[in-house]
């Protein structure tokens, strides 16, 4: 009985220490977090760089691509504002500074007739927004986030 039990604890602590991690931190040595933040309402756009500021607070390696389509875009162009009338590019551009990638829609930029020069400069285009979310999940192994 003895050595059952003892047996017993000898796995518990082994499945213990598989559950640990080091500082909080989840992600495994080697493996760097990478997630792909889908927005295609500009009105959640604050609320989602606020996600996004606090995300890479808790995990500054993180590799974060902000993938956008629709209405979506629209937080990208030139001279965009919030409600208050806080324009985006500022958190755009400190959000760049910490890696952050933006991809904006071709496919809505030619569907809206909105030129593509009117999009901020930190912002790269994509062929398609939903084609680049498919790609970034299903090929390159990030994690989807839709704030």
């Amino acid at each position: 009985m003895a050595r059952i039990f003892g047996m017993a604890l000898l796995f518990a602590i082994l499945g213990l220490t598989g559950c640990a991690t080091t500082g909080g931190k989840t992600a495994e040595a080697g493996f760097p977090e990478k997630v792909v933040y889908h927005i295609s309402d500009s009105e959640i756009a604050s609320v989602a760089m606020n996600n996004i500021k606090n995300h890479l607070n808790a995990n500054p390696q993180a590799k974060i691509v902000v993938v956008t389509h629709g209405k979506g875009i629209d937080f990208l162009l030139d001279g965009a504002a919030d409600k208050a009338g806080n324009p985006y590019d500022i958190k755009v551009q400190e959000l760049k500074a910490r890696g952050v990638t933006f991809d904006v829609c071709n496919n809505t930029l030619a569907g809206r007739k909105i030129d593509p020069k009117s999009v901020l400069p930190e912002a790269d285009i994509v062929p398609s927004g939903v084609a680049e979310v498919s790609k970034l999940q299903s090929q390159q192994g990030y994690v989807y986030l839709k704030p």
